[in-house]
C-alpha cells in the first residue's frame, strides 16, 4: 500500500516528470508527497560570474539558485494543490544529498527521482548543480532505498512494462515488489531473461509468468542468449516498452557487489523510466 511518497524537487529536466508521476500515483493511491530540494552551501559563497550576455555578472550565485529551488517548489506545491493532494516541501543546504535520502526513504513507502542527477539547479550556463556520486541511484539503492521509480525526462503512460528477470533472489524480489505493488494493475507485462541455456530460460519464464498471472497480469515472456548489458535496452525500445523492472544478479566488488555491472549499466544509459527495488 502506498501511503507516503518522496519526491526529489531537483531542478533538472526530469524534475516535472518526476512530479507530474509523483501526482498520478498519489492521487490513485490517496497518498501524501514529500517534495525535497538541497543545496551545496558551499556553493552559494562563490561569485562565480555567467559568460557573456546570459546572466548580469553582479546578480549573486545564490540568489539565482534560490529562485530556481522556489520554482521548482512552486511547480510542486501547485501540482499537488490542483489535484487536492496533502504535501509538504523539506528545503536542506548541505554537501551531499546522500544521507539524507536515506534517512527520508525509512518514513516513505515509494521514492522518485530522476535517472540522471538528482539535483542540479542550474541557471541559463551556470552549473550550480550540487556535487554528487556518479552513481547516486545505484547507491541510494544499495544503502536500502527501495523502492525508486527513476523518471525518464519525458513524461509517458505507464502501459507496457518490461521485467528483466535473471532468476537471483534480488531479481525476483524486484519483480515480485513491483506486482505486488500494482502500481499500473492494467498494465501488459514482458518478462526477459538472458540464459545460455535454453531449458532453464524456459522454465525461469515459465515460473515467472505463472507468478504474474496469479496477479491478473497478462503476461509475455521472450529469451535471448546474449548479454543482458548488450541487449536489455534494445529490446526494451523494440517492444516500445513504457518502463523497466530492473533487479540484480551479478556479484562483483566495492558496489558492483550490490548492484551489478549490468544493473549499473541500464541506470547509466536508460532512455526510459526504470523501477529499481533490490
Amino acid at each position: 500500500m502506498i501511503k507516503r511518497i518522496l519526491v526529489g524537487l531537483g531542478g533538472t529536466p526530469y524534475t516535472s516528470v518526476a512530479i507530474q508521476r509523483a501526482v498520478e500515483l498519489a492521487e490513485r493511491f490517496e497518498a501524501e508527497m514529500t517534495g525535497v530540494t538541497v543545496i551545496d552551501p558551499g556553493h552559494l559563497t562563490k561569485n562565480d560570474l555567467a559568460q557573456e550576455e546570459m546572466i548580469p555578472a553582479s546578480v549573486h550565485r545564490g540568489i539565482l539558485t534560490r529562485g530556481r529551488i522556489e520554482e521548482t517548489i512552486s511547480e510542486f506545491e501547485s501540482a499537488c494543490a490542483a489535484r487536492g493532494i496533502k504535501h509538504k516541501v523539506r528545503q536542506e543546504e548541505r554537501a551531499a544529498p546522500y544521507d539524507l535520502m536515506i534517512s527520508l526513504a525509512r518514513y516513505h513507502d515509494l521514492m522518485i527521482f530522476g535517472l540522471r542527477s538528482i539535483f542540479e539547479y542550474k541557471v541559463s550556463v551556470v552549473d550550480l548543480s550540487i556535487e554528487e556520486p556518479k552513481d547516486t541511484l545505484a547507491r541510494l539503492i544499495s544503502a536500502g532505498v527501495r523502492p525508486i521509480i527513476a523518471v525518464s525526462d519525458t513524461f509517458r503512460p505507464i502501459q507496457k512494462v518490461m521485467i528483466a528477470y535473471s532468476g537471483s533472489m534480488a531479481s525476483a524480489k524486484t519483480m515480485k515488489r513491483f506486482v505486488q505493488l500494482r502500481l499500473w494493475p492494467d498494465v501488459r507485462l514482458k518478462i526477459v531473461t538472458f540464459q545460455s541455456s535454453e531449458e532453464k530460460a524456459r522454465q525461469l519464464l515459465y515460473d515467472a509468468s505463472e507468478y504474474c498471472r496469479a496477479h491478473d497480469f497478462h503476461v509475455e515472456s521472450e529469451s535471448n542468449p546474449g548479454s543482458p548489458k548488450d541487449f536489455l535496452l534494445p529490446m526494451a525500445t523494440l517492444w516500445q516498452a513504457d518502463m523497466i523492472v530492473l533487479g540484480n544478479s551479478a556479484r562483483n566488488l566495492l558496489l558492483k557487489q550490490v548492484m551489478g555491472e549490468t544493473a549499473l549499466h541500464i541506470i547509466r544509459n536508460a532512455d526510459r523510466p526504470l523501477f529499481l527495488c533490490q
